[in-house]
């Protein structure tokens, strides 16, 4: 009777043994979940400020907004940055002329580039989150 006792004893251990190892497998595999959300949610968010700036700046151009204003400046500035030259307001997917061209050109180019900037970051939200 005591072999038995010892036998279910040594079995209990060794089960446990791989349960615990699951269980650390298992809060890392979530720690690693958290992280890479963190990092999906960081670069979401960084792509809707750089889409905001955009939408404002080419508001900023529509409603001829105070170019001496250090705010409007830098605005118009970041957007300049964050166009990814391909939508320039100079020289970028469309060019009008005649009365509001400029107007147009901001509203345009700057409206295509904050949408690629969604789109290309769900896209790097979708491929980074678990």
């Amino acid at each position: 009777m005591a072999d038995e006792i010892t036998e279910t004893t040594e079995t209990t251990e060794t089960e446990q043994k791989p349960r615990r190892g699951a269980a650390a497998a298992a809060k890392a595999k979530a720690g690693v979940a958290l992280v890479r959300l963190r990092i999906a949610q960081l670069v979401w968010l960084v792509c809707v400020l750089a889409a905001l700036v955009l939408a404002i700046g080419a508001l900023l151009i529509a409603l001829k907004a105070n170019t001496d204003n250090d705010l409007v400046t830098w605005v118009l500035k970041a957007a300049d940055r964050l166009d990814l030259t391909v939508f320039d307001r100079d020289n970028g997917i469309k060019d009008f002329t005649g009365k509001n061209a400029e107007i147009k050109e901001a509203l345009l180019n700057w409206g295509l580039a904050a949408i690629v900037w969604l789109i290309g970051g769900r896209i790097v939200d979708r491929i980074i989150r678990p």
